[in-house]
């Protein structure tokens, strides 16, 4: 394909707006537009993706030289990553932290106490309460209180007091929801910052799966001022939905092996059969790049090869080159071929941003002997080739730099 047909703009400065170093790279090599769009060459790019991994299938990642976690979720670890990932590093388990699973641990059992209303003056929070009472967190029962977007329903959510309560898994379970009002939880018979499920009118209680094997804790008694310790699942209040509704975290148990999960800033690459492509073509960036620009395997470049002509006083190198590039697509190579009219070190510079894994330069000089000179991306000297072997020497060449 030629250059001037995918109009490509490279520029020598990152952009103001660049999220990270691989996005400022994509931006200067054309693949982007200022704004994050697709260009042109961006799109090609693209749809090369999209025959890749319907060539490679689950080898796909591995093909294009990405280091990633996760099977069913796949994510590149990355720093500047728009989410948080759970990952097992024994099992190869990884999820969005907002949706992982993770091995919960039950409170020893014990023999269900009577409940007892105690005075808790100031204790709106389960850190206070806990200290107030000389109990561990474990041993409180969290209430969080929202109303459903749809119709309006009152939702008590209770989790043990020392974990956290993902919104995604709640969201999953119930629909849209916002924080409920003051006024809705008196209307519901609870009472803010001293609330429990225990009494309540027309609510939809959903529990953590942990609170039914979680005996004897304290809950808000739904009067200001006072708690309720000893309140047990079952006996004291039921739900009308159990199930996993906290957030994973580092060190916790793999659900899958038993083993720590870590967490870590990554971008989704692909969530069950759909892949990211965008994210799969920043992630190349962030992955293969150095000082020059983008440094993409031969088999995941948009093209094997950047030919270019150097102008010359005597040939005429822009139709000694335009043969060459007749010959190399009849040889089933794929090129970008620089038809431009420009100077020789602008051309260098465009070539090393755009990352494709081998250089071809027609020159004058080397014209007139009958050689080109071929430079890998990666390597530091130029290798002069005779044209008659053009297509072998390419070959080889990009087989070495697959390796």
């Amino acid at each position: 394909m030629r250059y001037t047909d995918l109009h490509i703009q490279t520029q020598r400065e990152a952009p103001a707006n660049a999220r990270s170093e691989g996005h400022a790279l994509l931006v200067r090599a054309g693949y982007l537009s200022h704004a994050g769009g697709l260009t042109p060459l961006g799109q090609h790019q693209i749809t090369r993706l999209h025959t890749l991994a319907e060539k490679f299938g689950e080898d796909f990642f591995t093909r294009l030289g990405l280091k990633v976690i996760g099977k069913e979720q796949v994510f590149f670890p990355f720093e500047s990553g728009s989410v948080e990932a759970i990952h097992c590093p024994a099992c190869g388990y990884a999820a969005r932290q907002e949706l992982a699973a993770f091995k919960k641990a039950p409170l020893p059992a014990e023999a269900p106490l009577p409940p007892e209303k105690v005075l808790t003056p100031n204790c709106h929070t389960i850190e206070t309460l806990a200290n107030f009472l000389g109990i561990p967190q474990e041993k409180t029962a969290k209430a969080l209180m929202f109303t459903r977007i749809s119709d309006g329903k009152f939702i008590f959510v209770v989790v043990r007091g020392d974990m956290t309560l993902s919104e995604a898994k709640l969201r999953n379970l119930v629909g849209e929801f916002r924080l409920a009002t003051a006024a809705e939880i008196i209307q519901a018979g609870a009472e803010p910052g001293y609330a429990s499920p225990i009494g309540l009118r027309e609510a939809l209680v959903v529990v953590d799966d942990l609170i039914p094997h979680s005996a004897n804790l304290a809950a808000g008694a739904n009067e200001a001022g006072y708690h309720l310790i000893n309140t047990n699942y079952g006996r004291d209040y039921t739900a009308d939905h159990i199930a996993d509704l906290t957030l994973a975290h580092a060190g916790d148990p793999c659900f899958h092996c038993g083993n720590p999960l870590t967490q870590t800033r990554a971008m989704l690459l692909k969530d069950g059969s759909a892949i990211h492509f965008e994210a799969v073509l920043l992630a190349l960036a962030e992955a293969h790049h150095d000082e020059k620009g983008l440094i993409l395997p031969p088999g995941a470049a948009p093209f094997e090869i950047y030919l270019m002509h150097v102008p010359g006083k005597m040939l005429d190198t822009l139709a000694e080159a335009e043969k060459i590039y007749a010959d190399l697509q009849s040889a089933g190579l794929s090129v970008l071929f620089d038809d431009r009219n420009e100077r020789a070190g602008v051309k260098f510079n465009d070539a090393d941003l755009i990352g494709c894994p081998l250089r071809v330069t027609a020159g004058e000089r080397g014209l007139q002997s009958g050689t080109v000179e071929l430079k890998p991306r990666r390597a530091q000297d130029n290798i002069p080739c005779p044209l008659n072997e053009l297509p072998l020497q390419i070959r080889r060449l990009l087989d070495e730099s697959a390796q």
